[in-house]
């Protein structure tokens, strides 16, 4: 029942932004918020379940790609970079700024949860270089350009300003740290 609420949760929030409400969640799910409560007791909680809820899809997916046998190194660290599964698919990311002062305890989650789970990447990074496709590269400044790039696009107007849609941005991004790598580039 939490999950069937956090996915109702991540629609709600796909159609009417991050001041959804209790009310809009109950009326998608067709039940009370009375018995939402009884499951999860508050909106800052619902915040963290989506936000761990859309992170575990994340690995879930990051696992899925490592397991896929025909891709390249670099098409498995450019999909890596670049995933967003159908779960959470259509989510407007720029939209999170808004929960950093009412929902701080979700919003630290979304930095932590960007800054770990480096495993794949580091292990495709090195690949990368000892097979000879990506040249050397600190592993360390690379991580902080890919953390540091999500953080703006989160925290930033430049996005929405500009018309740039969080996927396409990602993917712009995700080209322009493999491009720059690759020794083929």
């Amino acid at each position: 029942m939490k999950q069937k609420i956090v996915e109702a949760a991540l629609e709600v929030y796909r159609e009417k932004g991050a001041k959804f409400t209790m009310d809009d969640l109950a009326n998608k799910l067709g039940m009370s918020k009375k018995t939402i409560y009884t499951i999860i007791p508050d909106k800052r909680t619902l915040f963290t379940d989506m936000v761990n809820y859309t992170f575990d899809a994340i690995k879930r997916s990051e696992e899925e790609i490592m397991k896929e046998p025909d891709l390249s190194t670099v098409d498995r660290l450019r999909k890596i970079l670049g995933v967003m599964p159908d779960q959470v698919a259509g989510l407007d990311f720029t939209q999170l700024y808004s929960m950093r002062s009412k929902y701080p305890e979700a919003y630290t989650l979304i930095a932590d949860r960007i800054e770990s789970g480096w495993d794949y990447t580091i292990a495709l990074l090195n690949q990368g270089v000892e097979e000879g496709v990506f040249r050397p590269v600190n592993i360390t400044i690379f991580q902080m350009v890919y953390e540091s790039s999500l953080e703006r696009f989160l925290n930033g107007s430049e996005l929405e300003d500009n018309k740039i849609n969080y996927m396409d941005a990602l993917h712009h991004l995700v080209d322009l740290l493999i491009d720059g790598i690759s020794v083929n580039s």
